[in-house]
């Protein structure tokens, strides 16, 4: 065949293109999701306000979930909030904690991206639940 010209395509660049693909479609763009999550003004359980929150704006999205992602916070956990990425929560600290920042929009872009930010409420429930030594009640 004179003129014609054969592409191939290396199988290793195709499974990376795939890859790439699942990787932007895992986050999704809003929260499928019930009502808010409201929080008490005092006595916030990470297990009854707090993780139902991160479950909601958070992990669903495969973001900050257990799965292999670019940010190596997994928010799945007391442990894993509190523990494996130090300076994120800081105990009895709620301005010096990496999460609230994120979540008012104070240090890089505000978290969750691509939904509706956490309500007034809800910021304030997470500040008060670091600032009560954030417990895993």
């Amino acid at each position: 065949m004179r003129g014609a010209m054969r592409v191939l395509i290396e199988p290793r660049k195709i499974v990376l293109a795939v890859s790439i693909v699942a990787f932007v479609l895992s986050c999704k763009d809003e929260n499928p999701q019930g009502p808010d999550i409201v929080f008490p003004s005092s006595n916030v359980s990470y297990s009854q306000h707090v993780q139902p929150l991160f479950n909601q704006a958070c992990t669903f999205a495969g973001c900050h979930d257990d799965g292999q992602h670019q940010s190596p916070l997994k928010l799945t956990s007391w442990a894993n909030t509190v523990m494996m990425v130090p300076g994120i929560v800081v105990s009895g600290r709620p301005d010096q904690s990496i999460l609230v920042s994120k979540i008012q929009g104070s240090l890089g872009q505000r978290m969750p991206p691509n939904t509706n930010p956490l309500n007034q409420n809800q910021i304030n429930g997470i500040r008060t639940w670091i600032a009560d030594s954030a417990k895993n009640n």
